[in-house]
């Protein structure tokens, strides 16, 4: 069954992971998406050696996660002879990517201008570390720095005299990917209305911002944000607690009066309910330090097994803070095809994540594991109407593998 974009042409000139994230999820929804890497590959290909001291896996799984459900085609588009292949691809297609820094988009001769003379009508979708205007567009960065670090989403998950938390790995390049794939449908949509292409701009920067646009939009009248003290939540319906075996709970009881008898109830407290420095939300603010230091005691006082099934059944709010491993074993999230299975070619049967939209008529799928540098350039160029001798001598070249 085709996929919702079944006849899309994607070209992903991107490297590591936000651009190539974006073009997973086209591809996984039916797109045909080209990788362009150079002769000596997407960067993000040499993670392998690292991979391989700390798992032992000969499958760098990571490149793997971001390149499924694409076609790699290997250029040296410092060449005029395989630029002009990238140019001829971009004729026929419907959308461009690239997270190429500014100054090597401009000296590859692959910016919007030089792309809008072959096809008025492409969607070209940049993203860069910072922008591409003011005192630091031509800075490095990945997502640690850019949309991590600077933005402050790193201060404000760092507690008040705790080390700042490390990022995990690529999750602001897949939350930025899936804005570039936000703004890239909505081009096409203008553009079948209007018949005019499109060129969009994105930043790890302003998409790690925009991640925090509820704490922004305080300091931006005036209020002052800081990293959240779980021991002086205003809110202690809204916190987290450590269970008798040592796991933690997340309470998430934002309406907390609404709650508050049932949660009494559940933790078995009838004192604390009926306690005046705790009966609405603004007293227990006032009073929360108590409150918490109640609250840990009474958590510490049984496993989790007794505090789901009491939690549950008073109807509160609330999740187990889970390690990774946790997830790929959850049954709620194997009912709800999180996962699928297909070969890989050198790890034989292997488990994948799907993407997060389910689309019930046309679904996404995963019909190819990521490519071999190049494996498709012979391939592609063949169906551009090349010859085997034209091909020959673009390996003489040096413009293509």
């Amino acid at each position: 069954m085709a996929g919702v974009l079944d006849g899309l042409k994607v070209i992903d000139v991107g490297h590591f992971v936000a651009v190539p994230a974006a073009g997973v999820l086209l591809g996984d929804w039916g797109a045909d998406v080209t990788k362009i890497e150079p002769l000596d590959g997407d960067a993000h290909r040499g993670d392998i050696s690292s991979i391989l001291r700390r798992t032992g896996s000969k499958v760098n799984w990571r490149f793997e996660v971001h390149n499924r459900n694409k076609r790699s085609m290997a250029l040296n588009l410092k060449q005029d002879a395989g630029r002009d292949i990238l140019y001829e691809l971009v004729g026929s297609a419907d959308v461009f990517m690239t997270n190429y820094e500014p100054a090597t988009v401009d000296k590859l001769k692959i910016d919007y201008g030089s792309l809008k003379d072959v096809n008025p009508g492409l969607i070209y979708a940049s993203l860069s570390g910072y922008g591409k205007a003011g005192p630091d567009k031509n800075a490095r960065g990945f997502d640690f720095t850019a949309a991590w670090a600077r933005t402050g989403v790193q201060h404000l998950l760092c507690e008040p005299g705790a080390s700042p938390p490390m990022a995990p790995n690529g999750m602001m390049d897949r939350a930025t990917g899936t804005m570039m794939v936000a703004g890239v449908l909505a081009a096409l949509l203008h553009r079948e209305k209007t018949g005019q292409g499109q060129e969009l701009e994105l930043s790890l920067y302003h998409s790690g911002v925009w991640s925090l646009i509820a704490d922004l939009q305080e300091t931006m009248v005036g209020n002052t944000v800081a990293p959240r003290d779980r021991r002086n939540a205003l809110n202690p319906l809204c916190n987290t607690y450590q269970t008798r075996d040592g796991l933690w709970v997340q309470l998430a009881m934002l309406e907390a009066d609404s709650f508050w008898p049932d949660f009494c109830r559940a933790i078995d407290r009838p004192d604390v309910r009926m306690d005046p420095r705790f009966e609405k939300m603004a007293a227990r603010a006032d009073h929360r330090e108590e409150l918490i230091a109640i609250l840990d005691n009474v958590f510490a006082a049984r496993d989790r097994p007794e505090w789901e099934s009491r939690l549950q059944d008073r109807n509160c709010i609330f999740g187990w803070i889970e390690p990774p491993e946790a997830i790929v074993d959850d049954p709620q999230a194997k009912a709800n095809g999180f996962f699928t299975e297909m070969q890989h070619p050198e790890a034989g049967e292997t488990r994948y994540l799907t993407t997060p939209v389910t689309f019930r008529q046309n679904p996404a799928t995963i019909r190819t594991t990521a490519p071999e540098l190049g494996q498709h350039t012979e391939e592609i160029l063949l169906e551009m109407g090349r010859s085997w001798d034209e091909i020959i001598e673009l390996k003489k070249k040096g413009a293509i593998i």
